[in-house]
């Protein structure tokens, strides 16, 4: 089973969304890396889903993408396909990941991860 496992919130000015979401919610936001500054939304005592704030892209510059992780990104590729949605940026390969965007029939933009070993 796919399990959500983080967020990804787009945006042409990522700086000052960083900075809405630390002083509103309190969230610990890293220094960028790759225009992607990693979010954490919650403590030890009390978890959250953590995720991220990025420039975005030409492909979806606005919006929330949910992260999902699954073990054969591959094959939920292919499961995607043949279920109605569009890639928007095939796998791609990152030093602990395989990352892919893809579109869902409705439209609605997902990613799906595929942890190394």
């Amino acid at each position: 089973m796919g399990r959500v496992i983080g967020f990804e919130l787009n945006s042409q000015n990522p700086e000052k969304a960083a900075d809405f979401y630390s002083k509103v919610f309190g969230w610990k936001v890293a220094e960028p890396h790759w225009d992607y500054r990693e979010v954490t939304t919650g403590s030890e005592s009390k978890t959250g889903i953590s995720g991220g704030i990025a420039k975005g892209p030409n492909d979806y510059p606005h919006g929330t993408r949910i992260q999902i992780e699954v073990d054969s990104i591959d094959e939920s590729i292919a499961k995607a396909l043949d279920n109605g949605a569009l890639i928007v940026r095939d796998k791609m390969e990152f030093d602990d990941f395989y990352l892919a965007y893809l579109v869902d029939p409705t439209g609605l933009g997902i990613g799906l991860i595929e942890n190394k070993g």
